[in-house]
Formats: C-alpha cells, sequence, structure tokens
C-alpha cells in the first residue's frame, strides 16, 4: 500500500526508508496545486503549504551540513544572529516571486543529498552541538548522527501534518486520496473520491 513505509531489515534500511516517506508526504500534499494555493494561509497559523515545503528544504540542509561534517562543526555562519533568525523566519513564507515548481525541485534536490547521507554516515559520529543558538541544550555536547536523522524524519512529519490541515481547508482533500490520485491506484472503497470544492 503506497500510504504506508515499506518493510526494513535492519536500522541503515529503516532510516533510509522512513526519511523518503515523510519526504514523500509533500509532494502528495501538494499535488494538484496552484501556485496561489500553494501560497494561501486558509488557517489561522500563517503556515502555507508552500511555505512548509520550502522550511522542510532548509531543515534539512542545515542538519545534512552538520552530520557531512561530523564529527567536525560546519563552518560558522559569521553573520550578525538578527540576520540569521530573519532568514529562518523567512524559509517558512512563499513569496510571490517563488514557483510550488521551483521549490519541490529545491525539496527534491536536498531530500536526495538527505538519503545519501542517511545511507553513508557514520551513524555514531559525534554530531557537535552548537552552543550560539539561544534553543539548543546547554548540557549536552554532541548529538550522533542517529539521533540527527531520527529528529530529521520528526520535523518531516509534524510538518506534514500541518500541511495535512491546510491542505484540507483549501479544497478538502485528504492524504489516502492525494496519494492514491498522485500514483494513480484506486483507493479502498471506505474512502471518499476527492473532488475539489468546486467541482460539479
Amino acid at each position: 500500500m503506497p500510504a504506508l513505509a515499506p518493510p526494513v531489515a535492519d536500522e541503515r534500511q529503516a532510516l533510509r526508508e522512513y526519511l523518503a516517506y515523510h519526504q514523500s508526504a509533500y509532494f502528495a500534499v501538494s499535488y494538484g496545486l496552484t501556485d496561489e494555493q500553494a501560497r494561501s494561509t486558509p488557517t489561522v497559523s500563517a503556515l502555507s503549504i508552500g511555505g512548509l515545503i520550502k522550511h522542510a528544504t532548509g531543515m534539512q540542509r542545515t542538519w545534512m551540513a552538520r552530520v557531512a561534517a561530523a564529527p567536525e562543526a560546519p563552518p560558522k555562519d559569521t553573520r550578525p544572529f538578527e540576520e540569521i533568525a530573519k532568514e529562518f523566519a523567512d524559509q517558512h513564507v512563499m513569496h510571490p516571486s517563488e514557483t510550488l515548481a521551483g521549490l519541490l525541485s529545491a525539496f527534491e534536490e536536498q531530500n536526495a543529498k538527505t538519503l545519501h547521507l542517511a545511507e553513508t554516515a557514520a551513524l555514531d559520529a559525534a554530531v557537535p552541538v552548537p552552543e550560539d543558538i539561544p534553543w539548543f541544550p546547554k548540557n549536552i555536547g554532541a548529538w550522533s548522527v542517529r539521533w540527527v536523522i531520527l529528529h530529521v524524519i520528526n520535523e518531516l512529519a509534524r510538518h506534514a501534518g500541518h500541511a495535512d490541515i491546510i491542505r484540507e481547508s483549501i479544497d478538502g482533500a485528504t492524504m489516502y486520496e492525494l496519494i492514491a490520485a498522485r500514483e494513480n491506484w484506486e483507493p479502498q472503497a471506505w474512502l471518499t473520491p476527492w473532488r475539489p470544492r468546486d467541482a460539479t
């Protein structure tokens, strides 16, 4: 069933397959949307599906830079913290100049890099905890690559859930229906086939 991650045989394969599974959710949840719909914020949240795709791309990029550098730290960002924080906030917004196709292309490219590191990085390697980021713990010196990959899986899953709610608010489409439509398979009889709200 396409809505489930495939069986796994060991830890490495489990990390890789669950990364790929949660990455795929963003292609399903954005399936069939226009740029305007992807940019819209139909709930009380300021989040949009396009913004969540953009954030999922940047989030993976940041964490995988740490994995790639382990056991060393990646090159230090010497910009003022305010500038870094502003860029992080901007990561959640789909601007008028951005397209859904462009955001998905960047996301797909980053996904491949993330999966490659999940397949090749030493899982026990130490990933130093940045000392200059206020929301990171001060009583831990390093995470493991294993922990970082699990954290990325958690982040992808959390934000895919946000995207599910936003998509349903846009046109009523739900996850199983969108996966079925995108992958061209027949949903079970107990699922109501998705139709846009303005469809006749």
